[in-house]
């Protein structure tokens, strides 16, 4: 039997330490994964003081380097904060699988937490920086945060704060769409008859990195000749913020000088494959939400549930094949090219589920202070490290 991962990850003064069983949250539309995890605490060094654990969801619209007079470019979406430590009188939430092996293992001083996040929330979306720009970038993220203060409303300190960035996602759907398909006709002047233009994908749901065929075809009974074929495939990202704004990025694009003579038809099949590799430099790009430097790739398309409103979705991402036909002009007669554009979906299959363990009697990972450097948004430099470990079962 596999045996989960758990993600550990303690404060400078390695006083609180958090451990997630995963950093991405799946968004299956009905509902959100909760955000289920365990701290451990010195209870001597809290003392009189409590601790609190944060989750928030916020749009970064601006970088942080041009924050002028307390301005911040940063809408917060959602927040919620609960008290971990000492835990709270009431009705005790259920605990997950690994929650009960790692409250086990790790004894009388930890503590289960844990969030629902609201099905209307965005998933994690980041806009490509330039290779200029430095810093970090915007889009939608969601944070964790573990303090240790007196009150919720006490300043936070680096020294006695964990942060720890998640990710919410969606994968593609169990039942994909139907197949895309649409035509049209387009009548010319001194022309009786039309240039006609049926363009459709072998399917409605692609995954990432996977080739898009798109099929082309042309029936031309009119008295203009096609030039060329255009094939592109283009990013769509609304901004919903303060106001709706669209962006337009092409990812993948094909042109093939294949004529279509009058009185003539044409079928063609063109391949596209929209990868980030290729489109690096432009920046305002969406892409999927990354933790720290990892890679990542093109921003899947967001599935949006019925009902939710646009200004809290951050950021919208759809995707289009737009096929044009550029036809021959006439003197000083323009815009006769013909276009259509074809919807589809863009996304990572489902992962498999991995089952749980119990956790083994022996020794854990404890390398807790190694030291990495990275930014904070309060703009001072701190010194955290995350651990990946392994929860395995005992030997019977």
């Amino acid at each position: 039997m596999t045996a989960p991962k758990v993600f550990k990850k303690s404060s400078p003064n390695c006083k609180l330490t958090v451990y997630l069983g995963k950093r991405d949250f799946v968004d299956h539309i009905d509902h959100v994964d909760p955000v289920d995890g365990v701290l451990l605490v010195d209870p001597e060094y809290m003392k009189d003081r409590k601790v609190f654990v944060s989750l928030t969801c916020a749009f970064c619209y601006g970088r942080e380097d041009l924050d002028v007079l307390g301005l911040s470019f940063r809408k917060d979406l959602y927040v919620s904060t609960v008290q971990a430590f000492p835990p709270l009188r009431g009705e005790k939430k259920p605990l997950s699988c690994l929650q009960e092996r790692l409250l086990k293992k790790l004894g009388q001083h930890a503590n289960a937490f844990g969030f629902t996040i609201p099905q209307n929330l965005p998933c994690s979306v980041t806009l490509q920086l330039s290779p200029e720009d430095t810093g970090k970038a915007c889009g939608v993220d969601y944070e964790l945060r573990v303090f240790c203060a007196k009150t919720v409303g006490e300043k936070i300190h680096q020294r006695n704060s964990v942060q720890l960035v998640i990710r919410k996602v969606q994968y593609a759907p169990e039942k994909p769409g139907p197949r895309p398909i649409v035509e049209t006709s387009r009548s010319f002047l001194m022309s009786d008859r039309s240039l006609h233009l049926e363009a459709s994908l072998d399917k409605e749901l692609y995954y990432h990195g996977e080739p898009i065929t798109v099929n082309v075809h042309v029936t031309n009974n009119s008295t203009k000749t096609v030039k060329k074929v255009k094939i592109s495939v283009c990013q769509y990202a609304d901004i919903c913020l303060f106001s709706t704004a669209q962006y337009k990025f092409p990812v993948a694009q094909v042109e093939a000088d294949d004529q279509v003579s009058p009185s003539s038809t044409s079928c063609q099949v063109y391949t596209l494959t929209p990868v980030l590799g290729t489109n690096r430099e432009k920046r305002g790009l969406a892409l999927d939400g990354k933790l720290k430097h990892e890679d990542t790739n093109l921003a899947s398309s967001t599935i949006v549930k019925e009902g939710t409103s646009k200004e809290m979705m951050g950021i919208v991402v759809s995707y289009r094949v737009k096929v044009k036909l550029v036809v021959s002009r006439g003197g000083w007669v323009t815009g006769q090219d013909v276009a259509v554009e074809l919807p589809f979906v863009l996304m990572h299959p489902k992962p498999t589920d991995q089952p749980c363990s119990k956790p083994q009697s022996g020794r854990t990972h404890t390398h807790r202070c190694t030291h990495t450097h990275t930014h904070t948004h309060t703009h001072t430099h701190t010194h955290t490290h995350t651990h990946t470990h392994t929860v395995a079962a005992p030997t019977h």
